[in-house]
C-alpha cells in the first residue's frame, strides 16, 4: 500500500510539472502551484493537503508569501526549509524586477522601481526607509555588475527616524547624480503624512546644496505605490 501511495503522489507531481511547462501557471489551480513549491522541500510526502491548509489559513499565494516565519510554521510539516525557500523566491523575484529597472532611466522605469520596492518592503510589518542611488543617466547605480545595495533605515510600525546627513554622505561616497527615497506604510494607506512631506523637503534641500537631485520619493504598500513627483509633491 505504501508503494502504491508513493507512486500515486510522485506521478501526480510529474503531471503537475508537465502542465506547468506546457501551459504556465494559468493551467494550474492555485493549490497546485503551492503543491509544486512544496515538492522542493517535502520530497517524500503527499503535499496536496498541506497546500490546501496553507491556502485556507492565509487566503492566497500572496498571503502565504507575506506571512511571517512563525505564522508559516504554525502549519504542520512547514519547517525552516520551506520558510527559506519562500524567502529565496521573493528575493530573486525582487532582484529580477530591479535588474529590469536597470535597463532604463528612472523617468522610464519608475513603475519597475516601484514594483521592486513593493516586493522588497511593501509587506513589512514595520516601516522601512531606503534610498536608491542613480547615476548621471538616471539609472540605478551598479556595483560590480550588480545593482548597488540600498541605504536603509528601519523603524517602528508607523515611523522611521531618518538622518538626511547620512543619506547625502552616502551619495557623495558613491558619486551619485540623483537619488530616490522610498518607504513603506504598513497600514496600507498611501497618503503621505506631514512628516513625510517635511522630511522630503529637508532631504531635497540638503541634496541640492551639494549638487545632487532628489528625483522622487515613493511610498509603497503591499500592492501599490505613490510617487511624490507624479503627485506634484516634489
Amino acid at each position: 500500500m505504501k508503494n502504491n501511495n508513493e507512486k500515486h503522489y510522485l506521478g501526480h507531481r510529474e503531471r503537475l510539472r508537465k502542465r506547468l511547462m506546457q501551459t504556465g501557471s494559468g493551467g494550474l489551480q492555485e493549490y497546485e502551484l503551492v503543491e509544486l513549491l512544496l515538492t522542493y522541500v517535502l520530497p517524500q510526502r503527499d503535499v496536496k493537503p498541506i497546500a490546501k491548509e496553507l491556502l485556507n489559513k492565509f487566503g492566497s499565494i500572496k498571503g502565504i508569501f507575506d506571512a511571517n516565519e512563525e505564522e508559516l510554521k504554525s502549519v504542520k510539516y512547514i519547517k525552516d526549509n520551506f520558510v527559506s525557500l519562500i524567502r529565496l523566491v521573493k528575493e530573486i523575484n525582487a532582484i529580477y524586477s530591479k535588474q529590469k529597472a536597470l535597463k532604463k532611466p528612472a523617468f522610464e522605469s519608475i513603475e519597475e522601481i516601484a514594483k521592486y520596492c513593493i516586493e522588497k518592503i511593501g509587506h513589512k510589518e514595520e516601516e522601512e526607509f531606503l534610498v536608491i542611488y542613480l547615476d548621471s543617466g538616471l539609472r540605478i547605480q551598479n556595483e560590480k555588475d550588480f545593482p548597488a545595495k540600498e541605504f536603509y533605515f528601519t523603524g517602528t510600525i508607523d515611523k522611521t527616524v531618518v538622518y538626511p546627513r547620512a543619506i547625502i554622505e552616502e551619495a557623495l561616497k558613491r558619486k551619485s547624480y540623483a537619488l530616490i527615497l522610498v518607504h513603506n506604510h504598513p497600514n496600507g494607506k498611501l497618503e503621505p503624512s506631514e512628516y513625510d512631506k517635511n522630511l522630503t523637503k529637508v532631504i531635497e534641500i540638503a541634496a541640492k546644496s551639494v549638487g545632487i537631485i532628489l528625483y522622487d520619493h515613493l511610498i509603497v504598500t503591499s500592492d501599490n505605490f505613490l510617487s511624490f513627483k507624479k503627485e506634484r509633491l516634489l
